[in-house]
């Protein structure tokens, strides 16, 4: 049976949820302005998490500190991040998908792969059935996405990535020569800038050079198995299933994805924090703890691997958990390894308060959960730029869209 994948894509997520929230409250569409997500316009601190079209005719770039950007545009105007509106909005439109594909699978926090292989009689226009999700998205939603179309999860992602925004690509295999082969190298999925460099050392130019290299050439040229994989997909070839979510699991998971490889331990702790301030503001609200702690990671060669721990008490403390991740992403990472996720699952959870009864109770730890409720508390009220962890204010490293920074969390 002949595959059909849809690859759903938000376009500049992070800016335009912010924008959508706005104009459905009668405020300006900041997506018409020069205008970013991210940082601290008044401390110049932090980096841009996503910018808008005007923005980015004045060069500004995600992933730069904000002091850069406003060298660049003074009058930009910054809005901090608001996580969880972003969740709000991730599975507002993954939920509409839900309602024509059997099998969703979320990538990130704004893009998620559909499956509707055998969907042929009920959808017999595929681009008809792109059309109808992202035009539903556009205007119940208020914001925008790309969908790309192919024959495997490859090729339907290449194709969300050509011209943007509010679109529609199809990237059949028949169309591989004409609107694949022509790109540069380093636009194929998985080539980041030092693969790209070395290929064009190598007199490898273009995807379609890629394509038609000999295959012992290019392992020669990037390893055998990184040189495999780019040249499978520089065929259009990408086995690789859609996997939907398991129904059975129970827990809470969080992750991020960046653009710029994560390289130091004060960077990754930094992610982290983030990553567990987020996961148990979660689990806090539905007055839930968890049994145990995991962190995953994934190298830039897409190799994933994780840790976990079980705990002696079950825990909802943001402090807690981001020490046990700090200690089991020392246990996974080398040290060395450019990383381009790091991620966080509270799973084995629980609703009852089955803490061991002490005849000397831990007056940190119920310091730590007094804290959070106060946090939670003013963030609820305020939103979530209203307070941030001390230790944050210190990152250069921030976790938002871009780098590419994809936020994800999901209550399986």
């Amino acid at each position: 049976m002949e595959r059909l994948i849809f690859h759903v894509d938000v376009n500049s997520a992070y800016l335009s949820w912010e924008a959508a929230r706005r104009v459905s409250q009668g405020e300006p569409d900041i997506r018409l302005i020069p205008s970013a997500i991210g940082g601290d316009k008044e401390k110049r601190t932090g980096v841009i998490l996503a910018k808008s079209i005007p923005a980015k005719k004045f060069g500004i770039k995600t992933g730069e500190p904000v002091a850069m950007a406003l060298r660049k545009c003074p009058d930009l105007y910054l809005a901090k991040p608001d996580f969880r509106l972003f969740e709000r909005c991730s599975k507002a439109f993954m939920d509409i998908c839900r309602e024509y594909a059997p099998v969703v699978e979320k990538i990130s926090i704004d893009e998620c792969f559909l499956d509707l292989s055998g969907t042929h009689r009920i959808y017999p226009d595929p681009v008809a059935l792109a059309y109808t999700i992202k035009d539903r998205i556009r205007n119940e939603l208020g914001f925008t996405v790309n969908v790309g179309i192919g024959e495997c999860k490859l090729l339907a992602k290449m194709a969300s990535d050509f011209e943007k925004p509010d679109k529609v690509h199809t990237l059949y295999r028949r169309e591989i020569p004409a609107k694949m082969w022509p790109l540069p190298v380093g636009d194929l999925f998985s080539v980041g800038a030092a693969t790209a460099q070395k290929l064009r050392r190598g007199e490898i130019q273009t995807i379609g050079d890629l394509a038609n290299a000999d295959l012992g050439r290019i392992q020669r040229i990037v390893g055998v198995k990184a040189g495999k994989q780019i040249h499978d997909y520089a065929n259009g070839i990408d086995p690789s299933p859609v996997l939907a979510e398991p129904e059975e699991a129970k827990g809470y998971s969080i992750s991020t994805t960046l653009e710029e490889d994560v390289t130091t331990r004060e960077q990754a702790a930094k992610v982290l924090l983030a990553l567990a301030d987020s996961v148990t503001a979660r689990i806090r609200s539905d007055g839930a703890k968890a049994c145990c702690v995991a962190v995953s990671i994934r190298s830039n060669d897409f190799k994933t691997r994780s840790h976990q721990r079980s705990l002696q008490e079950p825990t909802d403390i943001s402090k807690e958990v981001y020490q046990i991740s700090k200690e089991l992403f020392s246990e996974l990472w080398d040290g060395h390894t450019p990383l381009r996720l790091l991620g966080i699952a509270l799973t084995n959870i629980t609703r009852e308060d089955v803490s061991q009864m002490s005849l000397f109770p831990d007056e940190g730890r119920e310091k730590a959960r007094k804290l959070d409720k106060a946090y939670d508390a003013i963030q609820s009220k305020f939103g979530s730029s209203a307070i941030v962890r001390g230790s944050s204010l210190t990152s250069d490293l921030q976790v938002g869209k871009k780098y590419k920074a994809q936020m994800e969390e999901k209550k399986k």
